[in-house]
C-alpha cells in the first residue's frame, strides 16, 4: 500500500518538478518563429523557448521518479522479441526517451511491417494509431523530413511514438493506411503541409490547402508570406507585410 501511495504522490508532484526544471533551463529562442529581421508579427514576441534535458537512449528506459515511464522497458522488450522472432530486429535504429515519452526510430523501408507487428502481436496490441505529424529539420542532412506516429494500446493502456525519416530529395514513405485505415486523412495532411509522399495511399490529395496551392506551407523553408485576408470589408495584410509588434 505504501508503494502505491508513493507512486501517487510522485505523479501528483511531477508537474511542479517539470515546471521548475524547464524554467531553470537556458533560453534558446524568443518569439514564436524566431524572427530576427522584420520582427515577430505573431503577437508572441515575448515568448521564451527554453532548452530541455537531453533525451537518452540507454536502458533502463523506465525512470523510477517519473510514473509516465513505468511501462517503457516492458514495451521495448516485447517489441524487440517480436521483431527478433521474424528476423527483423534491425528495423529499429534506436530508442529515445524524452519528456515522459518513448520513441522508436525506425527505418522507413521497415515502417509498414513494424506497425503491423505493433497491431497484431499479443504482447503489444497497439490497436489505435492516432495519426502522423510531420516535422521539417532543414539542417538534418539526408533526414530533413520526420514523420512521427502516435500509437495507443487499449489492451495494455500504453502509448508510444514511432518516428521515421526521409530526405528532401526523396520524400517518399510507405503509407500505413492498409494497417490503420484511420490514418487516411492524417497522411493527406502531412503530404499537404510538408510534402511527404505516402506511397500506397488510396487518394493522396490536399486536405487543407486548395488543390492548386503551390508548395507545402509548414516546411521551414517555405517563405513567410501569404495572401491578404478580407473580412467584412476590411483587409488584413499577409504576415510579411504587417508591422512588427512592439
Amino acid at each position: 500500500m505504501s508503494n502505491e501511495n508513493e507512486r501517487d504522490e510522485a505523479a501528483e508532484n511531477l508537474p511542479d518538478q517539470l515546471g521548475r526544471e524547464r524554467l531553470a533551463a537556458p533560453v534558446r529562442r524568443t518569439g514564436m518563429f524566431g524572427a530576427n529581421t522584420t520582427g515577430d508579427t505573431s503577437g508572441f514576441g515575448g515568448l521564451q523557448v527554453r532548452g530541455s534535458a537531453p533525451a537518452h537512449s540507454r536502458r533502463p528506459f523506465t525512470d523510477p521518479g517519473d510514473p509516465r515511464t513505468a511501462d517503457f522497458d516492458r514495451v521495448a522488450d516485447d517489441l524487440e522479441a517480436a521483431l527478433t522472432g521474424i528476423g527483423r530486429q534491425s528495423d529499429v535504429e534506436r530508442v529515445e526517451v524524452d519528456r515522459g515519452e518513448i520513441t522508436f526510430h525506425v527505418r522507413r523501408e521497415a515502417l509498414l511491417e513494424l506497425v503491423r507487428v505493433l497491431r497484431d502481436d499479443p504482447a503489444l496490441r497497439y490497436e489505435l494509431c492516432t495519426g502522423v505529424v510531420g516535422v521539417h529539420f532543414p539542417e538534418d542532412a539526408g533526414r530533413e523530413l520526420h514523420a512521427v506516429y502516435h500509437f495507443r494500446s487499449i489492451t495494455h493502456n500504453s502509448e508510444i511514438r514511432v518516428c521515421t525519416t526521409c530526405p528532401d530529395a526523396d520524400p517518399h514513405l510507405p503509407s500505413i493506411v492498409s494497417v490503420y485505415p484511420t490514418n487516411d486523412w492524417h497522411e493527406r495532411e502531412a503530404w499537404d503541409f510538408f510534402g511527404m509522399v505516402f506511397d500506397g495511399h488510396p487518394a493522396l490529395t490536399r486536405i487543407q490547402m486548395p488543390d492548386d496551392w503551390h508548395g507545402h506551407p509548414q516546411r521551414k523553408d517555405y517563405p513567410l508570406g501569404g495572401v491578404p485576408v478580407e473580412y467584412r470589408g476590411a483587409t488584413v495584410p499577409p504576415p510579411d507585410e504587417r508591422r512588427s509588434y512592439q
